[in-house]
């Protein structure tokens, strides 16, 4: 007795053809897949959702599983790797040199790649976005085998149905990929109408996406099976999501921490105060020490972005910038003055000691100089 049903995973009977299989995969690997579902459980059992895939569209595995249950695999589960075995592996290294007669496999669809840009708020707080993309899917008619429907390939008459041809050079005897079927080892007399042969058809689909908070710049979300159609049935490849965050009017996003800078006023810097800063969850309020200069910066906790990977929690950080005042009316401007004349006073050294130890060198520098 088997210890996993594969079919009961899939939900297909057990005399179930490849299509079937591939279309129940596709549709539960939506459901199921871990950038689609976020339940504790889901990435278990896509796994072995993938898993039963595997078993059932490969021929000589699924006839060992029908006889023998999943226990004909215990002993080659640790030799696998992404669904192939080192049979696989070796054949296709070493067909074309020593004569291996293996068809050329139908090449599974492509990868795309869709870009997407997001607001900095989008980003932070999670968002749901439909998009839509130009594609090849499989032929509706067909069935992805390019042929018109009650009609049959004819065996190639190069390969005689091998996918291979062999050719003799000096000592040696060369096996190449029949230049007639392409390795397929059939011919299409009777393309299928629709896609002239292909298998697959151009088409955009629309598809929803969930993007999890916290995703920044070059993070990549994928979508199993929503890229290109394979060729002749073959599994579809996959989509990659590539996110892209707008330039924001306030914030600027280094890793989980939010910068921003906060001008004041001259006299704020001087004698301290109480300001509102902006944060992603409103205003909050912001003490200014007595004699703060420019580029000072403040750090509130927790103020910044949650992590997508680890959950920690950014801060923000507020750089101070004392801003000189413009446009002075006559009032402020004598104001001014008089707050000059009191600087330049011999007990004003006090209030600017960065400026007076500034000059103080420069008279230095020169001195040496003129020595």
């Amino acid at each position: 007795m088997a210890k996993k049903d594969y079919y009961e995973i899939l939900g297909v009977s057990k005399t179930a053809d490849e299509r079937e299989i591939k279309k129940a995969y596709k549709r539960l690997a939506m459901k199921y897949h871990p950038d689609r579902n976020q339940d504790k459980g889901a990435e278990i059992l896509f796994k072995q959702i993938k898993e039963a895939y595997e078993i059932l569209t490969n021929d000589q595995k699924r006839a060992a599983y029908d006889k023998y249950g999943d226990a004909a695999f215990e002993q080659n589960r640790m030799e696998e790797g992404n669904g192939a075995d080192f049979s696989d592996i070796f054949g296709d290294v070493f067909g074309d040199i020593f004569g291996g007669s293996r068809r050329q496999r139908a090449a599974r669809g492509i990868d795309l790649r869709y870009n997407i840009v997001l607001s900095l708020e989008e980003a932070v707080r999670g968002v749901t976005k439909e998009i839509r993309i130009p594609t090849l899917e499989e032929c509706n008619i067909c069935h992805g085998n390019g042929i018109k429907p009650g009609k049959s390939p004819t065996t190639c008459p190069t390969c005689h149905g091998q996918g291979q041809v062999q050719m003799r050079q000096g000592f040696f005897s060369v096996q190449q990929t029949c230049p007639h079927c392409h390795g397929r080892g059939q011919i299409i007399s009777d393309p299928c109408n629709k896609c002239q042969g292909h298998g697959r058809v151009k088409k955009s689909k629309t598809l929803s996406v969930k993007i999890p908070s916290g995703v920044d710049t070059g993070d990549r979300i994928r979508l199993t099976g929503e890229g290109e159609a394979g060729e002749h049935g073959a599994p579809p490849g996959d989509l990659y999501v590539q996110v892209q965050l707008q330039a924001h009017p306030i914030f600027e996003r280094e890793g989980n921490n939010l910068h921003c800078e906060v001008p004041i006023n001259f006299a704020m810097a001087a004698l301290g105060g109480e300001i509102e800063v902006p944060t992603l969850n409103g205003r909050v309020k912001l003490k200014i020490p007595a004699e703060t200069q420019t580029a000072k910066v403040f750090r509130l906790r927790d103020q910044g972005i949650r992590s997508v990977r680890d959950g920690s929690q950014g801060e923000l950080l507020c750089r101070i910038v004392v801003e000189t005042p413009v446009k002075l009316n006559d009032r402020q401007k004598k104001l001014f003055k008089e707050l000059e004349t009191s600087f330049n006073s011999p007990s004003g050294d006090k209030n600017s000691p960065r400026s007076k130890s500034f000059f103080d060198s420069v008279k230095n520098f020169f001195g040496e100089l003129a020595d």
